[in-house]
């Protein structure tokens, strides 16, 4: 159940990066054009990176585990700097999020289930 909570979490996660992609190639225009390709590209490539290893630990993969753990460290600093940006609310969403998946991913039980391993 952890596991699962956690994935969805992440796969949200990597829907708002989807869509960031999609916003950021809409706005491209002459002078940042580079940027803007550039930025989209690394986008769609975390997000699509985040929602694969959400799938990966889903299917009992505990290698998977670790990019997810960082990527959300990733994301409480990114909260951090935001906070006294325009949209605080985007921070607390973002803290929520990344405090949630952690704990999900780190607990005991989770950790139990994707330490399993098969005899070779």
């Amino acid at each position: 159940m952890l596991l699962r909570i956690a994935a969805s979490v992440v796969w949200a996660e990597s829907l708002v990066f989807g869509v960031l992609v999609v916003l950021d190639a809409a706005d491209l225009s002459g002078k940042r054009i580079g940027i803007g390709i550039g930025a989209a590209v690394l986008l769609a490539i975390y997000g699509a990176g985040q929602a694969w290893a959400a799938w990966r630990v889903m299917k009992g993969d505990g290698w998977a585990r670790s990019p997810l753990i960082v990527t959300q460290f990733i994301q409480l600093l990114l909260a951090w700097n935001l906070r006294t940006s325009e949209v605080p609310w985007l921070a607390a969403l973002m803290a929520v999020a990344a405090v949630l998946t952690l704990g999900c991913l780190l607990a005991p039980p989770a950790t139990r289930a994707l330490g399993r391993h098969t005899a070779v």
